[in-house]
């Protein structure tokens, strides 16, 4: 239970002897006539509860989501605070089928229905119950635009690749298996940009870290360009990988960290959508460059990809803030609040905001001192599940083949039978078009139907498509047609959930205890399952056949269809710091709140003594700190933070 909730409850267990019988008697009153200071959370001013026992929790433990009111009267269901709720009450005579028992708060969570619903941490006074959500400023919107369109340079590459592949090939007489090495080697250099880039943020700020990506990607394209042979190819390919890597790990950083929590989904997507234009750029190169002579071609396509890297150095250095969150690990409130009035809407107390985010920095940096690796390569099974979902989530995305699938486009449509460049050319900008599309829809759908919705219409499209490309192949006579449209809807589909999803999940689901050591592992695998997948892709479709090879990726998605359905958890609209109380409700394992009380507690126990105070009262000062307990009512939003409400 997060330390707010647990410093509500805790005057609820106390001198709950003296109390019963006052509760007992006053119950039906207080039922028919709502206590006006009820708060949103269920929990009242006034009345005393007390835990009960559970299907799950035979013996009433210390704390617990379900307390005592007394015996619930029909006429508080117009209360809608109260311990039933006549909406969607199985009724049919009209009557109250709950009235006769225990009054339980049924709209917080239960152990055997552990549930989750929509809060916006951090927004809670403006954004909270009848008043309308927060909206997404200009100028948000603007720092978000130009921090995704770093991911334009990863997807330029993917759709320049796609295009010119073939003709790098034929100019340079590589054999399969090098090309297939040139592909996938791009993430493989892009793992190690993305260790290295955490340092260089970290120190340097999130500006500098898309100015280094930047100039990694121009340098590396050049070299590409003028290649003579493999290892110059390689080796500006190194670079490019490097760029990329930088990319992909700040992009989706910055974006979350100048968003709002109400509008964080559809904004991390930008840097999707940001990719998936870059791949229609990239295809568009090759119809630039279509009457050139191939020997030529690829050269003046890769040269084209220098010219988004100049406007990003240009926006990282004249109209992109720096991180608010950086500014505040750096001390530098000031400047935040600056940043922060900016990205939230005139009047807004962004002073609670600054407040929040030096608190996370604070658990952060107690957690990434106190929790070792061991707690990932040996977790506990509420770690386990975390970390199930979080990595599961990064590797499947790529499972499915997108990378593979998406840089050997022009070898499925030779292989289908379409033959002529220019045909080849118009085929993959009109794919890129749709999957630009649909991610864009997807951005929006994110925060409006959730996660779990949009992965299962995903993969289940995937699937259907993916076995459409296969019959294409069957018979030994190809069909253009169905392969086609059989690609076009995979990459629709793609878009849908598993394109933007698959990096939004794992950025909500980790603890605040595992995050950055998750976050990396999540990352690596991500790229690792990339650079397999493209490495392979020729080789394993000659060896199976490409009927046989698309069956297969189609009954993948099926799989991975069927873990998510079990194990993965809606995390719309969910604070981040609540994720450690969900994985604890659904395994039944405590010990991971547990750890993260111990692990603030022993922070405290370390903290240095105020100045001229005795260990004694320094200690009993920090315990009443972190265990307050409430001799006034809370304030009216402090059941708000921390709940489950």
């Amino acid at each position: 239970m997060p330390i707010e909730a647990e410093a509500l409850a805790a005057p609820l267990l106390t001198n709950t002897d003296d109390n019963n019988a006052t509760t007992t008697s006053n119950s039906s009153t207080n039922m028919s006539d709502p206590n006006p200071n009820t708060v949103a959370d269920g929990y009242s001013r006034t009345d005393q509860r007390i835990p009960i026992a559970t299907s799950t929790t035979p013996v009433a433990p210390p704390l617990d989501f379900d307390y005592n009111d007394g015996v619930a009267d029909p006429d508080f269901d117009n209360d809608n605070y109260g311990a039933t709720t006549g909406e969607g009450d199985d009724s049919v005579d009209g009557t109250d089928p709950h009235a006769s028992e225990t009054g339980v708060d049924r709209h917080l969570p239960h152990p055997d229905r552990p549930h989750m619903e929509q809060t916006h941490e951090g927004e809670h006074r403006f954004d909270h119950g009848d008043i309308a959500a927060l909206k997404i400023t200009r100028s948000t919107k603007l720092f978000a635009f130009c921090a995704a369109l770093n991911s334009c340079n990863l997807g330029y590459d993917i759709g320049v690749n796609t295009g010119a592949g073939m003709l790098v090939q034929n100019s340079l007489g590589l054999s399969d298996l090098q090309v297939e090495i040139f592909m996938g080697s791009l993430n493989l250099f892009a793992m190690l940009g993305a260790l290295t880039s955490n340092w260089i943020s970290d120190k340097l700020g999130r500006r500098w870290a898309f100015r280094i990506a930047a100039i990694g990607f121009i340098f590396g394209t050049v070299i590409q360009s003028g290649a003579g042979g493999y290892a110059s190819l390689m080796f500006g390919r190194s670079f490019v990988g490097l760029g990329v890597g930088f990319g992909l790990a700040v992009d989706p950083v910055y974006i979350s960290e100048i968003s709002q929590a109400a509008h964080r989904g559809q904004l991390v997507t930008w840097s999707e959508i940001a990719t998936n234009v870059g791949i229609v750029l990239g295809f568009m190169s090759g119809l630039v460059f279509s009457g050139v002579d191939d020997d030529v071609a690829w050269r003046l396509m890769f040269s084209l990809g220098a010219v988004l890297p100049c406007f990003v150095i240009y926006f990282a250095t004249f109209v992109m803030p720096e991180s608010p969150r950086w500014l505040v690990s750096k001390g530098r409130d000031a400047e935040a609040k600056e940043v922060l009035k900016m990205v939230y809407p005139d009047g807004y107390d962004v002073g609670v905001i600054v407040h929040e985010i030096r608190d996370g920095i604070e658990k952060e940096s107690i957690a990434e001192h106190a929790v070792g690796w061991d707690v990932i390569l040996f977790p506990s099974p509420a770690f386990k599940r975390m970390l199930m979902v979080g990595v599961g989530t990064a590797i499947a995305q790529q499972a499915v083949g997108i990378d593979a699938i998406q840089y050997f486009l022009v070898y499925i449509l030779d292989e289908s039978g379409i033959k002529s460049r220019s045909a080849q050319t118009a085929i993959l900008i009109v794919l890129g078009i749709i999957k630009l599309v649909v991610i864009i829809l997807a951005g929006h759908l994110f925060d409006r139907k959730g996660r779990r919705p949009l992965f299962f219409v995903s993969l289940l499209g995937m699937s259907v498509s993916l076995m459409m490309v296969s019959f294409a192949f069957l018979g030994g006579a190809s069909s253009e047609g169905l392969a086609v449209f059989g690609l076009a809807l995979y990459l629709a589909f793609f878009s849908l959930g598993m394109g933007p999803g698959a990096w939004l999940v794992p950025s909500e689901v980790f603890s605040t205890m595992i995050r950055a050591k998750a976050m990396s592992v999540a990352t690596f695998m991500n790229r690792v399952t990339a650079t397999i997948m493209s490495s392979t892709f020729l080789s394993v479709a000659n060896a199976m056949s490409w009927a046989g090879f698309f069956m297969l990726l189609s009954m993948v998605c099926l799989i991975i269809l069927g873990w998510m359905y079990v194990y993965l958890p809606e995390t719309k609209g969910r604070p981040l710091e609540d994720m450690s109380q969900f994985f604890a409700e659904i395994t039944g394992d405590r010990s991971i709140l547990e750890a993260e009380e111990m692990m603030y507690r022993n922070d405290d126990d370390q903290s240095p003594a105020p100045e001229g105070s005795t260990p004694a009262v320094e200690s009993t000062a920090r315990s009443t700190q972190r265990n307050m307990v409430h001799e006034k009512p809370p304030p009216e939003d402090a059941h708000i933070v921390g709940t489950m409400a």
